[in-house]
C-alpha cells in the first residue's frame, strides 16, 4: 500500500494549458505569444519544450484566437472582464481531459525539459497542486493543478480572489525548486527584457535551438 507522504511513480496523463490571455501592458499592449525570440514566436518555443512532456496542449488566449488556433485547440476566459490568471486556470481546468493539468505562460522559451518529470516526482496521494520555485520566488504560473480544484477556483473567482498564491494556500501544495535552471523562469515582460535575454544567446541560435 502507498502512504500518503510516498512519490506517485505512475506515469499518468497530462493536459497542458499555455496561458496566453494577458494583456501584456509592459511589452505594450503586444500579444506576447506572438513576440519573436531568435526568430520565432515566443509560444514557438514554449510548445517545443511542452510537447515532449504533455498529452494534452491547450491555449488559454483572449485575442488572436484563430492564429492560435492553427497551433492547438484554445479556450478564452469564462468572464468577459480581464481577472488575470486564475481565470485561464479555471477555463483550462474546465476543458482539459486529463485529470492533472500544467500551466505555463506563453512567454517562457526555456521552460525546462524535466518539468512533468520533477513536478510527478513531487506528488502525493494527498497533494492537490505542485508549483515551480526558481531558488528565491515562487513561479504560480508554472503549476500543475488537479481538476476536482475547479470547483473552488471557481468560488474563489466569484468571491473577488485574484492573487494565486492565496489562492494556492488554501489547498495540499508542493513546491519544487529548479534553482538549478536559473533561466528557466526568465521574464521577458518587456522589449528590454527581451532584447536582453536574446543577448546571451549564441549567436547561432534560430530555432530550437535558441532555448536549448
Amino acid at each position: 500500500m502507498t502512504s500518503n507522504s510516498e512519490p506517485r511513480t505512475d506515469r499518468f496523463p497530462v493536459s497542458a494549458v499555455v496561458l496566453a490571455g494577458g494583456r501584456a501592458t509592459r511589452m505594450g499592449g503586444a500579444d506576447k505569444g506572438w513576440v519573436e525570440l531568435a526568430g520565432r514566436p515566443l509560444i514557438d518555443h514554449v510548445l517545443d519544450r511542452l510537447r515532449p512532456q504533455v498529452d494534452e496542449i491547450l491555449i488559454n488566449a483572449n485575442r488572436s484566437q484563430a492564429r492560435y488556433q492553427a497551433l492547438a485547440p484554445v479556450i478564452g476566459d469564462d468572464n468577459p472582464d480581464y481577472l488575470g490568471p486564475l481565470a485561464g486556470m479555471q477555463a483550462g481546468l474546465a476543458a482539459a481531459h486529463h485529470d492533472w493539468v500544467l500551466f505555463v505562460p506563453c512567454d517562457g522559451p526555456a521552460l525546462p525539459r524535466d518539468l512533468m518529470a520533477r513536478f510527478r516526482a513531487a506528488l502525493t496521494p494527498t497533494t492537490e497542486l505542485v508549483v515551480a520555485h526558481d531558488g528565491d520566488w515562487l513561479q504560480p504560473v508554472v503549476a500543475l493543478l488537479h481538476k476536482s480544484l475547479l470547483p473552488s477556483l471557481s468560488a474563489a473567482l466569484a468571491e473577488g480572489e485574484r492573487k494565486i498564491d492565496i489562492w494556492f494556500a488554501r489547498h495540499q501544495m508542493a513546491v519544487v525548486s529548479f534553482a538549478d535552471q536559473p533561466d528557466a523562469f526568465i521574464n521577458l515582460n518587456s522589449p528590454d527584457e527581451l532584447a536582453a535575454y536574446e543577448a546571451r544567446l549564441p549567436d547561432s541560435a534560430t530555432g530550437q535551438g535558441a532555448t536549448s
